[in-house]
């Protein structure tokens, strides 16, 4: 009896907080009355409990949350006034090569792409905090090293990089790059972004279901096996 009134105490801190709760947070709540090992066993139990409801209990970077299901955003958004950001295909493009092959310079993401990234760009992703500056890169003009964030991780509502939808199952950067927009309850909409990059006409900008036909690595664990379609000199086309 006691341990469903523990239970409840725990439902109730995680649906009460703006912020996700991280296991010691949780653990705060009992003081030295249960074991992290019994948080863990209660919480598996609200995922269930919750399994068929419009909310759902999920573990990301910075601790445990509810959150509602991508299938009820359609109606809540109807109770937003303000108009979600739009963000174009090229910054997706961006995001999604950063968080596969990080540390990644902006070169290399140019490589990737075939054409120029654009100062807007990466400032509209820092401003987001989905990445970040960790470190230069230790060769001619120290170029930056981006990385993803935390808010990144929890946007995506997944405890780590790892957790990631894996390219060699099949699943294209254009398909992740969707899941970032559909948490945030927007739609992909590069007609009118003001974000969107110049592109001189011969330059042809890269389709996001090629990037599963690179060779990406994230810190040498994760990697994908590709075959690119892409000639070499479409690679040393004229760039913005």
């Amino acid at each position: 009896m006691i341990e469903n009134h523990y239970k409840l105490v725990l439902e109730t801190a995680l649906l009460c907080s703006d912020e996700p709760l991280s296991m010691n947070e949780l653990t705060r709540l009992y003081g030295d009355e249960v074991s992290p090992e019994n948080i863990i066993t209660w919480l598996n139990e609200l995922q269930r409990d919750w399994s068929e409801k419009g909310m759902e209990l999920v573990n990301i970077a910075t601790g445990w949350r509810f959150q509602s299901r991508l299938s009820m955003r359609e109606y809540l958004d109807r109770l937003t006034v303000e108009k979600p950001p739009k963000y174009s295909r090229a910054v997706m493009e961006t995001l999604a090569i950063i968080a596969y092959r990080q540390p990644v310079t902006r070169g290399e993401i140019e490589e990737i792409r075939g054409v120029t990234v654009s100062t807007q760009i990466i400032r509209q992703l820092e401003d987001r905090v989905w990445i970040e500056v960790i470190g230069h890169k230790d060769t001619i003009g120290r170029p930056a090293l981006y990385a993803t964030t935390k808010q990144f991780l929890d946007d995506m509502s997944i405890p780590n990089l790892q957790s990631l939808p894996s390219l060699e199952e099949g699943v294209i950067v254009d398909q992740i790059a969707q899941q970032v927009i559909n948490f945030e309850g927007t739609l992909l909409d590069t007609a009118n972004d003001d974000f969107e990059e110049q592109e001189e006409p011969q330059t042809q900008d890269l389709a996001l279901d090629e990037l599963n036909q690179e060779e990406l690595t994230h810190d040498a664990s994760l990697k994908i096996d590709i075959t690119t379609e892409s000639s070499i000199d479409e690679k040393n086309k004229t760039h913005d």
